[in-house]
């Protein structure tokens, strides 16, 4: 239950650094990109920031340090966004789903800081496992874009298709492993609370389901 809420946390603050960081974006999108406008957007950035930043300064402890991550995750995204918007592609796409992944891990990980002992370790975990889970997504998203792109620019021969999904199965395989390992992090954490005989049977379990 802990790791769906937490799974469900890490969705919702992906989700917001993408809406915050790339509502000046949306405007960029009907038209080219001018040098002037790439200024503007990266001014409108720096302010944003420098603003956000401010805003910490009346909280304390660590209520302050999560929303200095939550300021800087937001400018990480924007930056990743303004770069996609002045040179769109797959590439692009997979550094700004990286800048909300690391962004979203930076404030789950000062959340875990108000929590104490096996819990707060768990939490870290969970919220690493978050992270990895959202960059594998992105990872397999790009190679498997570029065979499909590959395939088409090359010939639409069945060979080529089949190749180009043979790559995106491989890339869909290999996320699915850093998933898993990931899952196999948390679970192992979990067993840290337990003693004994419930350990090593809780530890036996995450290797068997995770197949480690």
């Amino acid at each position: 239950m802990q790791a769906m809420k937490l799974a469900a946390s890490a969705a919702m603050l992906v989700l917001g650094f993408g809406m915050q960081a790339g509502a000046w974006a949306q405007a960029q999108t009907s038209q080219p990109m001018t040098k002037s406008d790439y200024k503007a957007a990266e001014h409108r950035i720096k302010a944003e920031y420098k603003a956000d930043k401010k805003n910490c300064g009346s909280l304390a402890g660590n209520a302050k340090d999560i929303c200095k991550a939550e300021a800087k995750g937001k400018e990480r995204v924007a930056r990743a966004e303004l770069e996609a918007s002045e040179k769109p592609g797959a590439e692009a796409n997979h550094k700004v789903a990286v800048a909300k992944a690391e962004a979203a891990y930076a404030v789950a990980e000062e959340r875990c800081d108000d929590k104490g002992g096996n819990e707060k370790d768990v939490c870290k975990k969970e919220a690493k496992a978050a992270e990895t889970k959202a960059k594998a997504d992105a990872k397999a998203a790009t190679k498997s874009a570029a065979a499909a792109a590959a395939a088409v620019s090359h010939d639409k021969s069945m060979d080529a298709q089949a190749k180009a999904n043979e790559k995106i199965n491989d890339a869909n395989q290999d996320a699915a492993k850093d998933k898993a390992s990931a899952d196999y992090a948390v679970a192992k954490e979990k067993c840290d609370a337990l003693a004994g005989d419930a350990k090593t049977a809780c530890l036996s379990n995450a290797k068997a389901r995770y197949g480690k």
